[in-house]
């Protein structure tokens, strides 16, 4: 026997019990104590009648770099990070939004360089951005950029390069990212270990 179905046993009894005290005990508090277990054992069976829907930890999202073929492909991963691990879309809007806790994104591929943005991602104090949407003197946005690259985001250097990919694409620029230079990204690192390994260096 399940334990819900043990709690719904239990909760039938309790009904139970608290209708034999109003049907056979003509003492006052008694059969106010008998109205109380009749209404508490009816809410109980009522809750343990919705279904129980177990509250686990999203599942970490995972991305194989290994399988893009073409700038779109990277551009469609970035697309996923942007509006998941990334965590970009709670902070910032495509396209104007008063609610925007920091800068509009839209057409921000076309506006900015990827080597600008890969800084600002990555050392997003470099450059203080200000809002303009409201009257008077242009404020500080509220919320900070964090660094990606760094926990609790702790993008990957391809996921960067992924996301970059997405900026550029939806502000209807040609992709410059090339695929072929995230995928030595991780290569390049492991080329250097190796050569250092050899030479014998610490």
């Amino acid at each position: 026997m399940s334990e819900v179905a043990l709690l719904q046993l239990i909760g039938l009894t309790v009904v139970g019990f608290g209708i034999c005290i109003l049907l056979f005990i003509k003492a006052k508090f008694l059969r106010v104590v008998g109205f109380v277990v009749i209404v508490l054992g009816t809410f109980t069976l009522i809750a343990l009648g919705v279904p129980q829907m177990p509250s686990l930890p999203p599942a970490i999202e995972t991305f194989d770099i290994a399988e893009v073929k073409t700038p779109d492909d990277l551009a469609s991963i970035g697309q996923k990070i942007f509006f998941s691990k990334g965590q970009c879309a709670l902070c910032h809007s495509i396209g104007p939004s008063e609610s925007a806790r920091c800068p509009d994104l839209k057409g921000i591929g076309a506006k900015l360089a990827p080597e600008f943005i890969y800084e600002s991602l990555t050392d997003p104090q470099a450059y203080i951005y200000l809002d303009f949407r409201h009257e008077g003197l242009p404020k500080e946005y509220p919320a900070r950029m964090p660094y990606i690259h760094k926990n609790p985001i702790a993008l990957s250097q391809q996921e960067i390069y992924s996301v970059i990919s997405f900026l550029q694409k939806m502000s209807g620029e040609p992709i410059s990212i090339k695929v072929e230079d995230v995928m030595n990204i991780g290569k390049e690192s492991e080329v250097e270990v190796a050569s250092l390994t050899v030479n014998g260096a610490p």
